[in-house]
């Protein structure tokens, strides 16, 4: 079954270009990953700062690989440096 994800990020106003060049290189490479369907960022319309990661994947357990990679941990970790505050990350599966 396909796991349906939205994840909410919300950075500083002063470090946006930073935060866009972390996610780039996230999406770049998660793109590439076994099971990720869809790996989209979305920039809210009337919230500087406010970016939504739009994920679909294959399966829970090809998510849980992501979870491990280096690419995800890098951004992690260069990320929560600069954001406003912790990001929120919704899961779940369509049900219609």
């Amino acid at each position: 079954m396909n796991l349906h994800i939205v994840a909410l990020f919300k950075f500083k106003e002063n470090n946006l270009m930073d935060a866009v060049e972390l996610f780039q290189t996230l999406v770049r490479e998660t793109r590439k990953e076994d099971g990720c369907l869809q790996y989209d960022l979305i920039e809210d319309k009337d919230n500087k700062g406010t970016f939504f990661l739009i994920e679909l994947w294959e399966s829970v357990e090809h998510h849980s690989q992501h979870n491990g990679t280096d690419h995800l941990m890098d951004f992690r970790k260069n990320a929560s440096k600069i954001l406003e505050e912790t990001a929120q990350v919704y899961k779940g599966f369509k049900i219609y």
